[in-house]
């Protein structure tokens, strides 16, 4: 796994075997990171990485400038690493060990970008996207992500804006 731009382009992130993940090919976050390039301006941004796994979608936000980056999963082995590369990378921002359903319940934060990365046949994420848009935690010209298999659908969810599909993985972003 490596960072594909910005002040750490090039790094190479040697992630345990024994992490539960499937982390985002290169090619998908390539593709995704052309399409944000053109939407953001990456400084000065606050994003949520939520079932960060290894955190390496996190790590190519900071890499292009973001001020304030929160990484969220609930697995031990996945928190302890992502600590350890905020702490290599001097990552502003936070790392919360939580089950992200609970965690979007009861967070009082708002971030510009939201991405989500959950478990491949996961129940619930369409729930978990409308309460994103329920508590209000994007600001208007904010932007949820939502990465899942190409097979599975979210064009029905009302604040649905596109579908990006690179290979058997899709993005799914929203927008208000």
């Amino acid at each position: 796994m490596r960072i594909i731009s910005g002040r750490f382009k090039g790094r190479v992130l040697r992630v345990p075997q024994k992490l539960p993940v499937r982390p985002t090919t290169d090619q998908a976050k390539e593709g995704l990171f052309n399409i944000l390039h053109n939407w953001f301006d990456f400084e000065g941004l606050r994003v949520l990485d939520l079932f960060a796994g290894t955190g390496n979608v996190g790590y190519e936000f900071w890499s292009r400038g973001v001020s304030h980056l929160t990484s969220v999963d609930q697995h031990p082995d996945c928190i302890n690493f992502i600590k350890k590369q905020y702490r290599e990378m001097e990552i502003e921002g936070e790392v919360r060990k939580a089950e992200a359903s609970v965690f979007l319940v009861n967070t009082e934060e708002k971030w510009d970008i939201i991405f989500m990365d959950p478990p491949y046949g996961m129940c619930g994420l369409d729930r978990m996207v409308g309460k994103i848009f329920e508590r209000d935690l994007i600001p208007e010209y904010g932007t949820v992500i939502l990465e899942h298999p190409t097979q599975e659908s979210y064009t029905h969810l009302e604040c649905f804006s596109e579908q990006r599909k690179y290979g058997s993985s899709s993005f799914s972003i929203f927008e208000k």
